[in-house]
């Protein structure tokens, strides 16, 4: 697709250093490091780039020297290249530039409307390697709203990662072990009475959950309930065969459901880790590193680390028994997983909570001398809570992921028979299920990932302003147009295109794989949510302005149909990257 903003970019940085090399300078302007900014006011051009940064280099004044890079791209200066899609002239510091709007509508569209050509794709991560870790689960507990914010961030930034060139891998690290684990093992074994999730006909992780909150009730009334849940957790890990073979069945169960709940919200992952297989690991990288005075040995016996050169603290890595905590699983997962899939770069989707417990992990990992460890990153991002207030798992006030995308799809099966439109769109009860998911991921990546954020479900559902439905009408909308449409004379004059409404959707759909490498590179999907919702507004006033299939010339007519479908698979495959079901009818 071509990219009028890169195109100039590159003149620009041309004409730069032609002005260095005539004034002696070795130095050079790489196109990528080039700014280009919207001007405010439209007479002012399209484009505008600030010289500043060029002022020491050439020893001049921005505006001289935006005056002589002006020159030098005017139709007649040796950097233009024969360039006709626009001209170039100084503001001041700045050299902006006015495009022309037939020529670059015919460019941009020609590569829009070539399916066999990606789109969106700019090849920044190209040759790397990601790993993606999301989601990382407890078996005692099925998921819940806020591992849909994690589950939602974490396949986004996976497809936006993999637009942008990388090669990706995306792994799940299953809490499987532990004291929480065999606490709603011993509600069951003491109150289960063997049911089963299908004799009581309930989802099987939801049926674990349920007796995670039975043991929280059962140790309010039992003060020995607590020690009975450790006396489980050392049975297990002495390989007690019933105590293992409870543990077995009751963690199939949860993560049987749990995978239910993947498919169901599009999530899905390229290899699953058990903290079953993997707590032991690490153990001995810590006594490696102790053998080579990386860490030392406390007075009591315990593995330590001396963190204070890097401004966090001392942190014990092995007990003074010998055993090994969290972190000591973590620095030996990552180990692992490098040499299971060398990737160049691991992100961790963690919430923010866990911002400390991160930068110690990368330190200890730098101290091993581990060449990748200085690409681990944390995306860190900030709690979801609903409008009535925080969640808690051990009170049952969770909100369940299933319970809560069912209850978006009744709200919006709702909506669909209110306006009778149940045999306009098919089936009702799928095309709910996608209005569902468009609303809440929407909703939930529409937000920067650092932020805490309230989700409101009847908010997320709306059909009007910044929601997924939104967004999802538009496709459909643009969709029954061109179904109505449809053969038309295929030739296309894109360069009709000149009118207000049509020049900002032409600039807004050039501006997609820019806003594709800016989420790529800040990891951030709202960048996409906020590029599709100006898309959808434009797009509308478009509509509005811009008669398409009556627009009393056919060539004219052509054009508008050729810049809708252009914007349609813009809608598309944008709505891909950030997880939201496109629908031709609503």
């Amino acid at each position: 697709m071509a990219d009028f903003k890169d195109v100039w970019k590159n003149r620009v940085a041309g004409a730069v250093n032609k002005l260095l090399r005539e004034a002696g300078s070795a130095e050079t302007v790489d196109p990528s490091a080039v700014t280009a900014e919207s001007p405010p006011r439209p007479e002012q051009g399209d484009l505008g780039f600030p010289m500043f940064a060029y002022a020491k280099q050439l020893r001049k004044a921005p505006p001289l020297i935006a005056a002589a890079v002006a020159a030098d791209l005017s139709p007649h200066g040796e950097g233009s290249a024969g360039a006709s899609d626009g001209e170039a002239f100084a503001l001041g510091p700045y050299v902006n530039i006015r495009l022309d709007r037939g020529r670059t509508a015919s460019g941009l569209l020609a590569g829009l409307l070539d399916e066999t050509v990606p789109i969106g794709r700019p090849g920044t991560l190209a040759g790397s390697r990601v790993m993606v870790e999301f989601s990382s689960p407890n078996t005692n507990k099925p998921l819940h709203l806020g591992h849909l914010r994690n589950d939602a961030l974490g396949e986004s930034v996976s497809r936006i990662l993999k637009a942008a060139g990388a090669e990706l891998r995306k792994v799940c690290i299953i809490n499987d072990r532990g004291v929480h684990i065999c606490k709603s093992m011993l509600a069951y074994k003491e109150g289960g009475g063997g049911r089963t999730p299908e004799s009581e006909g309930v989802k099987s992780d939801h049926f674990v959950g349920g007796f995670y909150v039975a043991f929280h009730k059962m140790a309010g009334d039992d003060s020995s309930a607590e020690e009975r849940a450790q006396e489980l957790l050392r049975r297990w890990e002495a390989g007690d065969s019933e105590t293992v073979e409870l543990w077995k069945m009751m963690n199939t169960w949860t993560v049987d459901g749990m995978k239910e709940t993947y498919r169901r919200t599009g999530v899905s992952f390229d290899q699953y880790y058990f903290e079953s297989q993997t707590y032991l690991k690490g153990k001995e990288e810590i006594l490696a590193g102790l053998d080579k005075g990386i860490f030392y040995r406390a007075e009591d016996g315990a593995v330590m680390v001396d963190l204070e050169a890097e401004k966090l603290d001392k942190k014990v890595l092995l007990r003074s028994d010998g055993t090994s905590i969290y972190i000591t699983q973590d620095i030996g997962l990552a180990i692992y997983r490098n040499r299971d899939w060398a990737f160049d770069r691991l992100v961790y989707v963690v919430g923010s909570e866990q911002q400390y417990h991160f930068q110690v992990l990368f330190a200890i990992l730098k101290k091993l001398g581990f060449p990748w460890a200085s690409n681990l990153y944390h995306l860190s991002y900030g709690m979801v809570n609903l409008p009535d207030g925080k969640m808690k798992s051990r009170e049952g006030t969770v909100v369940d992921a299933d319970d809560l995308i069912d209850s978006l799809r009744d709200l919006a099966l709702a909506e669909i028979r209110d306006k009778d439109r149940e045999e306009a769109v098919g089936n009702s009860d799928e095309v709910a299920e996608k209005i569902a998911l468009g609303a809440l991921h929407y909703y939930l990546l529409s937000v920067a990932p650092a932020r805490d954020m309230l989700f409101n479900p009847q908010e997320s559902l709306s059909f009007n302003g910044n929601t997924g439905p939104y967004l999802q009408y538009m496709g459909a909308r643009i969709s029954s147009m061109l179904k109505k449409a449809g053969d038309r004379d295929p030739a296309v004059d894109a360069g009709l295109l000149s009118g207000d409404a049509e020049w900002e959707l032409v600039k807004l759909l050039g501006a997609y794989t820019e806003a594709v490498a800016s989420a790529a590179e800040h990891m951030d999907p709202s960048i996409i949510a906020a590029y599709l919702y100006e898309l959808a507004k434009a797009f509308s006033r478009f509509y509005h302005d811009c008669p398409i299939l009556n627009a009393g010339n056919a060539a004219l007519s052509s054009a508008r149909l050729a810049l809708s479908r252009a914007v349609l698979r813009v809608l598309r495959d944008a709505f891909e990257l950030i997880c939201i079901p496109f629908l031709e009818a609503m």
